[in-house]
């Protein structure tokens, strides 16, 4: 039995998914503690098909290796699977993906990933980590870009 690598969302909207993040990561007092809670969250994304992990779906401008893919299902929705050979980016990438996996490209083109800033992610990264999250959220935003225009 295969497993579907792509992620369900767990909240009704984007903006739900970003209020909820805000409130576990609140949870904890200091970055070392919510680093834990990411890398977590990493580990429990779905397993990504190693045939993915080419060329063809690697997302260009991150320090690690990061790989994503997108499907849309009959409803017009988008989904993502993803993944990396770093922990705490893999973890970035389940956070990622829970604000934009099973959105239509509307709802993704209208979620700006500044909420990745808000939230203070972006500031406790390194500059390589921090401009490979938002290389990732650039990714998604093209692929939402490119479905809207295709409809």
């Amino acid at each position: 039995m295969t497993v579907d690598p792509f992620v369900k969302p767990e909240d009704e909207t984007a903006q739900d998914a970003i209020a909820a993040i805000g409130e576990e990561l609140d949870l904890f007092d200091d970055w070392m503690d919510r680093y834990q809670y990411i890398i977590e969250l990493g580990r429990k994304l779905p397993p990504f098909p190693q045939q993915w992990t080419d060329d063809a779906h690697r997302v260009p401008g991150c320090q690690s290796q990061v790989w994503l893919e997108a499907h849309k299902d009959e409803n017009g929705l988008l989904y993502f699977a993803g993944a990396s050979d770093a922990a705490i980016v893999s973890g970035l990438v389940a956070l990622l993906l829970r604000v934009y996996s099973g959105r239509t490209p509307e709802e993704i083109l209208a979620t700006d990933p500044s909420f990745l800033s808000d939230l203070g992610l972006v500031q406790a990264l390194s500059t390589n980590r921090g401009n490979g999250v938002e290389a990732m959220a650039r990714a998604i935003r093209t692929r939402a870009t490119h479905e809207q225009d295709a409809d």
